[in-house]
């Protein structure tokens, strides 16, 4: 094992809480752990098999400053945005999106019964490019590689480098390492991270133990928040374990946040919602799909 395996430094245990028009979700981390996973703002998991529970969806509504990742292991969701892109982001699919100076979207499961689990990251853009134009990656499961290992390990890799095999998200601009990590029971991992990057862990399934110690097993549902170092040390206990791990260099910059609006100066905020409520909040006539 390296010498610098990163520490944990906290856990979050994901908190249940309604969004959009009465979707029910848990939240890792929010506006109140600004600024402990700087470049990231938000994690939500949603997860169930009762359509009461999500099939209301998230309706039309605003972004400003930030980027969105939508990442959906089981189930259907639509997409669609003010500027007339629309698709179906279906299971193992991912959609990045930066809303730049401003889109307006809407998220809706395409389900009225079964499973739908999935998971929201929100990615702080940087002063220099909140005001830039939309844009917007979708990818199909298939199109994001996965690494096999010999014991096997599984690393889907959505952003960054594991083992020599990048990611297909690329030119992000905070250098984002976003990996979907599925371990047999008893297994561990490396997975090397840049250093000076936040970086932390989201437990999926089965428990995970994490860190240079022989520490227990997390269970499910909690956001491990790591501390300095390049790699992190992950060994799945008698279930196995599957995990999430995100990293990302923090701007460290201030933050102006309300609701679906994050900027860097509360000017900057109270314009925003200026702009919304008298009807000139898109800048931009076009979106620019990366894909196509």
């Amino acid at each position: 094992m390296p010498n610098d395996v990163r520490p944990v430094e906290r856990a979050f245990r994901g908190q249940e809480t309604l969004e959009g028009a009465g979707v029910r979700l848990h939240r890792l981390f929010g506006n109140s752990h600004v600024p402990i996973f700087d470049p990231f703002l938000l994690l939500d998991n949603f997860s169930s098999t009762d359509p009461r529970d999500f099939v209301a969806g998230f309706p039309w509504h605003p972004h400003r400053g930030i980027e969105t990742v939508t990442y959906i292991l089981d189930g259907k969701v639509e997409h669609g945005d003010s500027l007339g892109n629309e698709g179906v982001i279906d299971a193992g699919d991912v959609q990045w999106m930066s809303a730049g100076s401003g889109i307006i979207h809407q998220e809706m499961p395409k389900q009225h019964e079964g499973r739908l689990a999935g998971f929201q990251l929100w990615v702080n853009l940087p002063a220099r490019l909140k005001m830039e134009v939309p844009s917007y990656r979708g990818l199909a499961t298939t199109e994001i590689p996965t690494v096999s290992g010999g014991d096997g390990a599984r690393v889907k890799v959505i952003a960054g480098r594991y083992e020599g095999v990048e990611g297909p998200v690329t030119g992000i601009p905070v250098d984002p390492t976003y990996l979907d990590v599925d371990l047999p029971p008893g297994s561990s991992i490396d997975l090397p991270t840049p250093l000076g990057h936040t970086a932390f862990a989201y437990t999926v399934s089965g428990g995970t133990g994490f860190g240079p110690g022989e520490g227990a097993p997390v269970g499910p549902d909690q956001a491990i928040l790591f501390g300095a170092g390049e790699h992190v040390a992950a060994r799945a206990g008698p279930d196995g374990g599957r995990f999430l791990l995100v990293a990302g260099r923090p701007l460290h910059e201030p933050v102006a946040w309300y609701g679906p609006i994050v900027m860097n100066r509360q000017d900057e905020l109270a314009e925003a919602i200026t702009e919304l409520r008298r009807g000139d909040f898109i800048k931009h006539s076009k979106v620019i799909d990366e894909e196509s």
